[in-house]
């Protein structure tokens, strides 16, 4: 049985990333394909990409990307897992334990996706210093 602070997640997790309608019609029940700057939106969000490139390397539950991504809330973590699940990209298997055992495995729509996340995340790696003295050279000739 799920508990109400789960279901409101799962609440918000619907109502978080709906496709808008668009000109594009459809019935109801009908998959809509989404459009990419939602897509991306969704892949490129601040802890999407540090989850999906963990997941892509093998099972990970749920504390160890508590551990990994800095930062995160445990409601966030689970409100981002959840999406991604939903957007088909990560699989979530719960195993019959005591504690329950949750693992998150990508998918292969995700791992097609993990070389260009590892890419993106490598060039901000090799680029955040650069990019924080261009911030203060701008801000220091902008100020006002």
């Amino acid at each position: 049985m799920m508990s109400q602070r789960n279901s409101d997640v799962s609440a918000q997790v619907a109502a978080e990333f709906t496709c808008a309608a668009g000109d594009v019609p459809f019935t109801p029940g009908q998959a809509r394909a989404c459009t990419v700057r939602e897509v991306l939106d969704r892949v490129g969000g601040k802890w999407s990409i540090g989850i999906l490139v963990a997941a892509s390397n093998g099972p990970v539950r749920f504390t160890e990307l508590e551990r990994h991504i800095e930062g995160i809330s445990r409601r966030m973590l689970t409100l981002t897992l959840r999406n991604l699940e939903r957007d088909g990209l990560l699989r979530r298997v719960v195993y019959p334990t005591v504690p329950p055992k949750v693992e998150y495995t990508a998918t292969p729509m995700a791992l097609e996706l993990y070389e260009s996340l590892v890419a993106l995340t490598s060039w901000a790696e090799r680029h955040r210093r650069a990019i924080a003295e261009a911030r203060t050279r701008y801000d220091a000739e902008h100020a006002g």
